[in-house]
């Protein structure tokens, strides 16, 4: 049996304001090609199919085209629900698509009632079965008395979803000989974060331990962006198209899961390409527009740094001569004061005056303390607006 473990799809998602949706359905044309090419027998999509509880329409028909074309291809789907989504408008229609080989598991409910598929005979000669499980997005606060945890954390909560499914599957194994794939979204330690990803609770107290999935033949974890191997068998897939500028670097791709009577045989990583690569690039602004070695980058997504001592006239203009795709400008001067390292806000606070706050912010933008002739003329701004107020 053949699997394709992906996630975090995050249809309808935006980049810095530039809409996404013609890159994720280039993604989704590579994922079909590949369960075609590799005669992938069931897709996992472990979480944050949606990017928001209410995607537009646009974005449920990228969905429902997506479906469409991976059962077309062969291939049987499994799907849980992420922090993204919202689980009941996801799991609408749950027992009507199973008919078409969409097998979706939202509801905490269903997490112990898996999808069996035989595998074949095993060493010993017994027929085995491949059972798949879907464990939702679990929501502490709101599924605690549900699994009947009394302490509402994404540990307890997390192992109690993970004690059911062992029970089921000891159930199961009484009989016949079974090899086990859960899905979950969460965050696991060990794993690498990125900005992209929403925090599951406060000072990262959401983190659940690796050993919850110990003895599953193959864990597909989703919710981190990175593709990454926590143990041979528990890993996340990772976002297949980057939505930060920190996820530049990650090779974004899925997993792809070869398993038979007697457990895992292989996994083997499967590279989708984006429509537009990301660049993150840093220095002066001179250098920035003419040095060749920042020639791949004119057709990138951008994000810079200046570090120019004083802020560039019409910076953003000129950067989007060369990069006109720059999506994000910052400015981290070298050898400003240090004062001008401080946040703005901060210095606003501690500013004595009107004068001084004034100042500070021409120090914020500039990165250099306002000269002698330039001061004398916010005092004189401020003392005429003073005098304006007063004839009120």
């Amino acid at each position: 049996m053949r699997l394709l473990h992906t996630s975090d799809w995050h249809l309808g998602r935006s980049f810095h304001g530039v809409g996404m949706l013609e890159s994720q359905r280039a993604f989704i044309n590579q994922l079909v090609e590949a369960v075609a090419g590799h005669q992938v027998d069931v897709v996992l999509i472990a979480g944050d199919v949606y990017d928001r509880a209410l995607p537009g329409v646009d974005v449920v028909h990228l969905l429902d085209e997506a479906l469409v074309r991976l059962t077309s291809a062969g291939a049987k789907v499994v799907l849980t629900s992420g922090n993204h989504d919202s689980a009941i408008r996801l799991g609408f229609a749950a027992r009507l698509l199973e008919r078409g080989g969409v097998h979706l598991r939202t509801r905490v409910e269903n997490l112990d009632e898996p999808l069996l598929l035989p595998l074949g005979a095993d060493r010993a000669g017994k027929e085995a079965t491949l059972a798949i499980y879907g464990i939702p997005w679990l929501e502490p606060r709101l599924v605690a008395g549900q699994l009947g945890v009394q302490t509402a954390s994404h540990f307890e909560v997390t192992r109690a979803a993970t004690s059911l499914i062992r029970e089921d599957i000891a159930r199961r194994a009484a009989s016949a000989p079974i090899q086990s794939v859960v899905l979950a979204h969460t965050f696991a330690s060990g794993g690498i974060s990125s900005d992209s990803e929403r925090d599951l609770s406060i000072g990262g107290v959401g983190a659940v331990p690796l050993d919850l999935f110990e003895g599953f033949s193959y864990t597909a974890l989703g919710h981190l962006h990175g593709r990454q191997a926590l143990s041979p068998e528990v890993r996340y897939s990772g976002s297949p198209l980057a939505y930060s500028f920190s996820e530049a670097r990650h090779r974004k791709g899925a997993w792809l899961v070869d398993i038979g009577p007697d457990g895992v045989e292989a996994v083997e990583e499967v590279l989708f390409e984006a429509a537009r690569s990301l660049a993150v690039l840093r220095g002066p602004l001179q250098d920035l527009l003419e040095s060749p070695e920042h020639a791949w980058a004119e057709t990138a997504y951008c994000q810079i740094t200046l570090t120019d001592a004083q802020r560039p006239v019409r910076a953003m203009d000129r950067l989007r001569e060369r990069f006109p795709d720059t999506l994000v400008l910052g400015f981290e001067p070298q050898g400003g004061t240090a004062a001008s390292a401080a946040t703005y806000s901060s210095r606003l606070a501690e500013a004595p005056d009107d004068l001084a706050v004034c100042c500070g912010f021409l120090e914020h933008v500039r990165g250099r303390v306002p000269d002698a002739a330039e001061e004398a003329a916010l005092a004189a701004a401020l003392e005429n607006v003073r005098l304006l107020e007063g004839l009120r």
